[in-house]
C-alpha cells in the first residue's frame, strides 16, 4: 500500500510540473512572437487547449486515486471486521474453556455424595488466598460431624450419604456468595470465608453453620440428628502452605470435640499440645508393644466381716522421661486413638495371670476375684468376646473369678448391641458389673434387661453421705434398687469409718477405698493374701494401722482405666 501511494504522489507532481512549464513556455513564446509581429491568437488557443487537456488528465488521475483509496479503505475495514470477529470468537472460546476447566477442577476427583469441590480444589483456592497476602481478610473453617460413624453403622451408609448431602446443602445456604465450601471426604468439610470486615465474624458464621447442621434431618420413617465441631483459623498471612492452614484448623476442630464446644479458634499453644500429644501417642504405642504398662491392685473387702475377697486392676504407666503418669493423662488418649483395645487385652492377660498365681497363695476361704474395666471403645471391637475367651483358655483362670466392669455410658450408647455382647460374655461364665452407677444416664426401665451381677456405687455419692439426709437417701435408694434386681452392691471411695458404718447398716455387700488400702503394686499387695482379715479391727472401732504405702508414687491415685 505504501508503494502505490508514493507512485501516485510522484505522478501528481510530474503533471503539475508539466502544466506549469507548458504554460510558461507558451506565454514566453507568445510575447516573443508579438514583438516580431506574428499573430499569436491561434497559439494562445492552442496553449489553453493544452492546459485544459493537462487539467483534465489531472482530474482523471485524482478520480483514479480516490477510487484506489476507497477500495483500500473498504479492504481495510473488511480485514478489521474479520479480526474483530476472530478476537470475539477467541475470547468466547477462552471463556468457555475457563468455565470448563473450572468445572473439571471441581469434579476431577469426586468426594462422596455431594456436589461440593474436593480437597484439591480447596488447596488451590487457599493458594490464591495466600498469594493475596495480608489483604486477603480470610478465615478457614474445618468442620467434622460428631458420632457420624454410629449413624453409618446403625442406619446404613445410604442414610449416612443423605445426611452428608443435607449437611453440604445447609453449609452452602449459610455462607456468603464470596465464600467457598468444599467436601474433604467422609464427614469432613472445609469453608473459606473471604472479604471479612472483622476476623471475629468467622466465629459467628461457624456457630451459625453448626446450629444449622444440628437441625433435624427427616426421613420417611425417622428423624435423625447430628452435631458438628468446627475449628477456625483467623488470618492466613502467617502461613506459607495451604496444608499448614488445614492442619491447624484440624487441631482446633479436635480441640472443640475434646472440650465439648461447637467452635474453637486456633492458637499456637494448641499446636504445641498437639505435637506433645502425638509424641505421647507414639510413646504409648511403644509401651503397649513392649509391655511397659504396670498394674496396681486395690483390695475389695466384704463389709460383713471385713475380709479380702478380691481386687480391682488399675493400669499405671511409668514413662521413661515423665515418670509415673496418672491414668487421666493417657487413658483418654488411648480411647480416642483406639489404643485402648490392645491395652485392655494386655491388662486382661496380666490380671488373669496374676490372679491364678494369687489364688494359689491365698488363704481365703473363697477364691479371689479380679475386676477389669472395659471402655466404651471396647464395645466397638467385634473381637472382644473372642479375646476374653482366649485369655481365659490361655491363663487357666476360673471364668467366675473374672469380673468385667462397664460404665453406664458404654451400655446405653447402643443398648441392643451391648446386651448382645454382655450375654455372650455371660455364656463364658464371667461376671458383669455396672461401674460408677448414678453418674450416667441409664434408664431404670432398661437396667433389668442387662445381664448384670454387680452394681458399683460411685464414690461421689459415698463421699457426700455425711452432708445430709438427702445424699444418704440416694445411696439407700441405689442399694434398694440393686437388691430388687438381685445384684450385689460394691461401694467405692470409702475413706472414713463413719462411711463404712453407714454402708454396713444399709446392707451394702462390698467396698473399696483408702480406708482399707490405696492401689498397690504386686509386691505390696501380696502380703495381704496371708492376712485376709486384717481389717476386722475396723468393725470393732479399735485403732487400725494402715498399709505402708510410702513407696507408692503420688500419681498412683484411685483412678480406673476409664
Amino acid at each position: 500500500m505504501k508503494t502505490d501511494s508514493s507512485k501516485n504522489w510522484l505522478a501528481n507532481i510530474c503533471l503539475s510540473g508539466l502544466l506549469a512549464i507548458g504554460t510558461i513556455s507558451i506565454v514566453w513564446a507568445t510575447l516573443n512572437l508579438s514583438v516580431l509581429g506574428i499573430d499569436v491568437s491561434s497559439l494562445i488557443l492552442l496553449s489553453f487547449g493544452g492546459s485544459f487537456v493537462l487539467v483534465n488528465l489531472k482530474t482523471r488521475q485524482a478520480r483514479v486515486n480516490a477510487a484506489v483509496e476507497r477500495k483500500r479503505a473498504e479492504a481495510a475495514e473488511w480485514e478489521l471486521r474479520e479480526v474483530r470477529h476472530f478476537v470475539s470468537g477467541a475470547e468466547m472460546r477462552n471463556e468457555v474453556l475457563a468455565q470448563s476447566y473450572e468445572r473439571f477442577r471441581r469434579t476431577a476427583v469426586p468426594e462422596g455424595p455431594t456436589d461440593l469441590p474436593n480437597r484439591k480444589y480447596i488447596i488451590e483456592k487457599l493458594w490464591e488466598v495466600l498469594n493475596e497476602g495480608p489483604s486477603a481478610r480470610s478465615a478457614v473453617l474445618l468442620l467434622n460431624l460428631n458420632r457420624f460413624r454410629a449413624i453409618n453403622d446403625t442406619l446404613g451408609h445410604d442414610t449416612g450419604d443423605r445426611i452428608i448431602q443435607q449437611v453440604a446443602k445447609r453449609i452452602c445456604e449459610t455462607i456468603g456468595p464470596d465464600d467457598v465450601a468444599g467436601h474433604l471426604g467422609g464427614d469432613e468439610f472445609a469453608i473459606i470465608l473471604n472479604k471479612l470486615d472483622d476476623p471475629a465474624a468467622a466465629m459467628g458464621v461457624a456457630d451459625l453453620v453448626a446450629k444449622r447442621i444440628g437441625e433435624c434431618v427427616r426421613f420417611p420413617r425417622r428423624e435423625v440428628y447430628t452435631t458438628a465441631s468446627v475449628g477456625i483459623v483467623l488470618g492466613c498471612s502467617d502461613y506459607a502452605r495451604p496444608e499448614d492452614l488445614l492442619r491447624d484448623a484440624d487441631i482446633a476442630m479436635y480441640n472443640a470435640k475434646d472440650s465439648g464446644k461447637r467452635c474453637v479458634i486456633f492458637d499456637r499453644t494448641m499446636y504445641t499440645r498437639a505435637v506433645d500429644r502425638q509424641q505421647l501417642e507414639t510413646d504409648l504405642r511403644y509401651a503397649i508393644v513392649c509391655n511397659e504398662l504396670e498394674l496396681f491392685y486395690q483390695p475389695i473387702v466384704r463389709l460383713e466381716d471385713a475380709a479380702l475377697c478380691g481386687c480391682e486392676a488399675l493400669v499405671r504407666w511409668n514413662h521413661p522421661k515423665k515418670g509415673f503418669m496418672s491414668p487421666v493423662e493417657f487413658i483418654p488418649l488411648a480411647e480416642s486413638t483406639g489404643l485402648i483395645i490392645p491395652m485392655t487385652v494386655q491388662i486382661l492377660r496380666s490380671a488373669c495371670t496374676q490372679l491364678v498365681r494369687w489364688q494359689e497363695l491365698s488363704s481365703a476361704q473363697e477364691p479371689l476375684m479380679v475386676s477389669v474395666n472395659l471402655s466404651v471403645r471396647n464395645f466397638s471391637d467385634p473381637r472382644l468376646v473372642d479375646h476374653v475367651e482366649a485369655i481365659i483358655m490361655e491363663t487357666g483362670v476360673r471364668p467366675a473369678s473374672l469380673k468385667l466392669e462397664i460404665t453406664e455410658t458404654a451400655v446405653m450408647d447402643n443398648a441392643d448391641d451391648a446386651i448382645a455382647i454382655l450375654e455372650r460374655l455371660k455364656t463364658i461364665g464371667v461376671s458383669i458389673s455396672i461401674d460408677d452407677f448414678g453418674t450416667g444416664y441409664s434408664s431404670l426401665s432398661f437396667l433389668h434387661t442387662f445381664p448384670l451381677d454387680h452394681l458399683k456405687i460411685d464414690r461421689s455419692f459415698i463421699k457426700s453421705m455425711g452432708d445430709g439426709n438427702e445424699n444418704r437417701q440416694i445411696v439407700r435408694t441405689i442399694i434398694a434398687l440393686a437388691k430388687a434386681l438381685d445384684l450385689e452392691i460394691i461401694a467405692e471411695g470409702i475413706e472414713t469409718k463413719a462411711q463404712l458404718k453407714k454402708l454396713r447398716r444399709l446392707g451394702c455387700h462390698f467396698g473399696q477405698g483408702y480406708l482399707f488400702s490405696p492401689p498397690l503394686p504386686v509386691t505390696e499387695f501380696e502380703p495381704l493374701l496371708s492376712d485376709p482379715y486384717r481389717w476386722q479391727n475396723l468393725l470393732s472401732g479399735r485403732a487400725f494401722k494402715g498399709l505402708n504405702s510410702q513407696s507408692l508414687p503420688p500419681s498412683a491415685s484411685e483412678l480406673r482405666v476409664q
